[in-house]
């Protein structure tokens, strides 16, 4: 036998890195997700976005008609009201702080349950937001699909909110 049949002289190279980059791999992403989870543990502590209030309803809004209300109370009620609807994910950071603060700012453009000659001016610029799409928000859209405006939706709660900026002019 020549030392090229005998398998104990085969010269090959060793597989000794193989075993090694995949600990290493497997130590980098265990590392990682070790670190994303800390750092979502730690969103957590961060107050902001803990607490949720309704305020109460002190003066609804004027809608001429059902149908307008009905379709404001699905599509905008949960940023522009004292009645908002918290989901579960509004108590998990960071979505927490992106749903309050979203809520915060729709309350002060325009508030539904506060209604009062301020937020019949803010009545006028709305329609325009919805025309344009900007309203309802599209991150909203996303999430919530039933606040999603059809044509004859949108032409309804366009009217229903110039008539009740006309009405606060008079």
């Amino acid at each position: 036998m020549t030392a090229t049949e005998d398998p104990s002289a085969r010269t090959e190279p060793p597989e000794r890195d193989e075993p090694r980059r995949g600990r290493t791999i497997k130590r980098v992403a265990a590392l990682f997700g070790g670190t994303l989870l800390a750092v979502f543990v730690v969103m957590q502590l961060v107050p902001y976005g803990w607490t949720k209030t309704n305020p109460p309803v002190t003066s609804p809004a004027p809608w001429p008609n059902a149908r307008a209300e009905a379709i404001a109370r699905t599509s905008c009620y949960d940023c522009h009201s004292n009645e908002t609807d918290w989901p579960f994910y509004s108590y998990v950071a960071p979505m927490s702080w992106l749903v309050r603060n979203d809520v915060e700012r729709g309350r002060d453009e325009l508030n539904f349950s506060e209604w009062d000659e301020e937020d019949a001016e803010e009545a006028e610029d709305a329609p325009e937001e919805i025309r344009e799409g900007r309203m309802p928000l599209p991150n909203y859209r996303r999430i919530h699909r039933s606040a999603s405006l059809t044509d004859e939706e949108a032409a309804i709660l366009i009217d229903a909110l110039e008539q009740m900026a006309d009405d606060a002019d008079d």
